[in-house]
């Protein structure tokens, strides 16, 4: 009896690990098993995800990678306690350099545009001096606000190096609970498995994402290009409004009160959009104005000097915030008049 019960427990075993139909010999007789196997993929396994930095969109990204089992480090180097705060709230994990090139499956580089280049060469140089531990090479993703001969400078400082390079951009606000913004991708050909990878790793936090490529012309610049013919309409767009509210209150009260007037009577969608688009810009102004400089570069001649424009007056908030001045006081009047309007 010992041995049968010996043999059943075997047998028990057996049927617990199988996945195909099959049959075990059990010292007296056969028992036809249904047999599973478990297969892991490793796209299933956690990853180790590096944010720089954790402002408003890098540490919300952050969170969502937190949220799906990811582990997720950042450099708290130098900063805020108020981004500090932001990144302990998401779950990011404040890392050396040293640790982050350790550890990293994927680079984010989620900073204002006149950085990228800074933090890309940085991080090379840590990259030169610390090793990897047989880790699979480094992907490094700039997903900033940064036109084609930007981005592929930045590319080209990986050259001849072991990091893998992702052209990305990031299109929309935040990720919150109910909304996510679309990541996008390129890369050069010899970067298929990387881009791959940065795909999936996007995929699995919750975060849309849409790959470029396969088409002529396709590469580094692709994400980036779509960047800055995005964000040059809507954020142009919100710089036009914010130019003419101005002036418009320049010249005179009474002309502000029928520009209001006008808008409400024959444009009452474009006075919706003003009433969203302008508060919500005023605390970003000092990260687009690099971003419209960045755009004038990818638009290039005269028409360069629409986006020039642009970054004039979102400089002229930011000194607004800084300085105290009126002019972030005027749109915010404009803003609350409008409303009452709609």
């Amino acid at each position: 009896m010992a041995r049968l019960l010996r043999h059943q427990s075997t047998c028990n075993v057996l049927h617990s690990h199988a996945n195909f139909n099959s049959a075990v010999d059990c010292g007296f007789f056969c028992i036809p098993l249904q047999i599973s196997i478990v297969h892991f993929d490793s796209h299933d396994m956690p990853r180790t995800i590096a944010v720089i930095a954790a402002g408003a969109m890098g540490a919300n990204v952050g969170r969502k990678f937190v949220e799906a089992g990811d582990t997720v480090l950042t450099s708290l180097e130098g900063r805020s306690d108020v981004t500090r705060r932001r990144a302990k709230e998401a779950g990011m994990v404040d890392a050396s350099w040293a640790h982050i090139i350790q550890k990293a499956d994927i680079v984010l580089s989620i900073i204002p545009p006149r950085d990228a280049i800074s933090f890309a060469q940085r991080l090379l140089k840590e990259h030169s001096t610390t090793e990897r531990h047989g880790k699979d090479p480094l992907i490094f993703a700039d997903c900033n606000a940064v036109n084609v001969e930007t981005v592929q400078n930045i590319a080209s400082i990986f050259a001849d190096t072991n990091i893998s390079f992702i052209d990305g951009c990031i299109i929309g606000g935040p990720p919150t609970n109910d909304y996510v913004p679309t990541f996008y991708g390129s890369a050069n050909a010899d970067q298929a498995k990387a881009l791959k990878v940065y795909e999936d790793a996007v995929a699995n936090s919750g975060i849309k994402v849409r790959i470029l490529g396969g088409g002529e012309g396709s590469g580094i610049g692709n994400a980036s290009a779509l960047k800055m013919s995005y964000a040059g309409i809507v954020k142009g767009l919100t710089g036009l409004f914010t130019t003419l509210i101005l002036s418009a209150h320049a010249n005179s009260p009474a002309t502000s009160e029928a520009l209001l007037q006008e808008l409400s009577d024959s444009q009452p969608d474009l006075l919706k959009r003003i009433t969203r688009a302008v508060p919500a810009m005023i605390p970003k102004a000092y990260r687009w104005v690099g971003e419209m400089e960045e755009i004038s570069g990818f638009v290039g001649g005269g028409e360069a000097d629409i986006h020039h424009g642009m970054a004039a007056i979102y400089s002229r908030i930011e000194r607004s915030i800084t300085e105290g001045n009126e002019d972030v006081e005027t749109l915010k009047a404009f803003v609350e008049a409008a409303k009452d309007k709609i």
